[in-house]
């Protein structure tokens, strides 16, 4: 029998996240598989988003903003609806004909986009990590059941795999596991000294640029230990995180009886984003295969004075309420100082130890909540780089 049609809404999709996501699709509609994109939300790269508007024919293309919407408007073919901003962000992201939409929105503006797809009932192939640690209990909220979304990342693509053929009650604890970025074999007192570019080469993945920082310091893996604990349940004590150099195995489960289970691929973000795409189905061939023989596999301890980040932040994610949008919120504004030069790779995790120590978490009731707290961290941030919380 042939597939009904997957009707697709792909936002960030001039990202890595995205660009990688319309890469499978390519492939599989060149297999006859019946994928449609429907709309199709970006920023600020119009000349990319445009053509990709010429090649998939959208109903609906979203940009970040009014000079954006004056620069695509007449690069579009005819019949492409135009939205902007963050409604225009939420259009595409419940858009009538979409029935899965992947969010691969970078920052906490993808949360708005991840309420909006839930609220309307869409199934959600959730790349957005930010949506889960800054609004982890709005978007509970949302969610009308746990089959609603779909995650990406690799780790909780590999656990939200290994959970569903093991009776819960028989896991002790769930393993993520974390490269250790690009710097992860040198010693601390050297990291006050490396560059952006060198922070950027990631050894294993091809991400963009925040998230591959991110990867450096730990931070994102402190994001999802968040992350997993809305997605799945958990107790904090019940998420490990163990280094892995390879990046072949994503996720462990630890049961009960001793023995462990994991789930094991290249370390190609297409393959998480196939799955989320086709699932519950299993396509080949797949965008890229692991070969076993002479395959070596190394695990070892989190050292904490390498990456005193991720306790900073793990630290935000366990006092909850508020925390974790300031430590998300300071982040964006500190990787982005770093990358531009202005601030020490180390001033990173300093950075967000001096303004998590000024916050107070509060209880998130709504989207305002997370907003006020997302605009102050943001301000304290830019103060820490402009030289006051070096100073102190």
């Amino acid at each position: 029998m042939t597939p009904s049609p997957r009707r697709l809404a792909i936002l960030g999709a001039t990202g890595s996240i995205g660009t990688q996501a319309l890469e499978v699709v390519r492939r599989l509609r060149a297999q006859g598989e019946p994928l449609q994109v429907v709309a199709l939300a970006a920023g600020r790269r119009v000349q990319a988003l445009a053509a990709l508007a010429r090649e998939f024919h959208p109903a609906l293309v979203a940009v970040a903003g009014e000079e954006e919407a004056r620069a695509i408007r007449p690069l579009l073919p005819a019949g492409v609806e135009l939205a902007r901003g963050r409604e225009g962000l939420a259009r595409a992201a419940s858009h009538p004909q979409a029935d899965l939409v992947l969010n691969a929105v970078v920052g906490a503006l993808g949360l708005y986009a991840t309420l909006s797809a839930l609220e309307a009932g869409k199934t959600l192939a959730l790349a957005n990590k930010e949506s889960l640690v800054v609004g982890g209990e709005l978007v509970l909220s949302a969610r009308r059941h746990p089959e609603q979304i779909i995650p990406v990342d690799s780790e909780h693509a590999g656990l939200y795999q290994l959970l569903s053929g093991v009776a819960r009650e028989e896991v002790e604890k769930v393993w993520i596991t974390a490269s250790g970025g690009a710097f992860r074999d040198l010693a601390p007192e050297q990291l006050a000294a490396v560059t952006p570019q060198q922070a950027l080469a990631h050894p294993t993945w091809r991400m963009g640029p925040r998230i591959t920082v991110d990867s450096a310091t730990l931070v994102n893996k402190a994001f999802e230990v968040i992350e997993a604990r809305f997605l799945f349940g958990l107790s904090w004590e019940e998420i490990g995180v163990v280094l892995h150099p390879q990046s072949i195995v994503h996720a462990l489960l630890e049961l009960r009886d001793g023995s462990f289970v994991a789930q094991l691929a290249p370390p190609d973000m297409r393959i998480p984003i196939q799955a989320a795409l086709t699932h519950p189905r299993r396509l080949g061939p797949p965008p890229s295969r692991l070969s076993l023989p002479g395959l070596s596999l190394e695990f070892r301890e989190l050292p904490r004075e390498r990456y005193p980040a991720y306790w900073t932040v793990l630290a935000a994610g366990q006092a909850g309420g508020t925390a974790p949008a300031v430590a998300n919120a300071a982040d964006e504004v500190l990787v982005e100082a770093f990358l531009a030069g202005r601030l020490p790779f180390t001033g990173i995790a300093a950075g967000l130890d001096w303004v998590l120590a000024r916050h107070s978490p509060s209880e998130v009731r709504s989207l305002s909540d997370i907003e006020a707290a997302d605009s102050w961290a943001r301000a304290l941030a830019r103060e820490f780089v402009d030289g006051a919380g070096w100073a102190a």
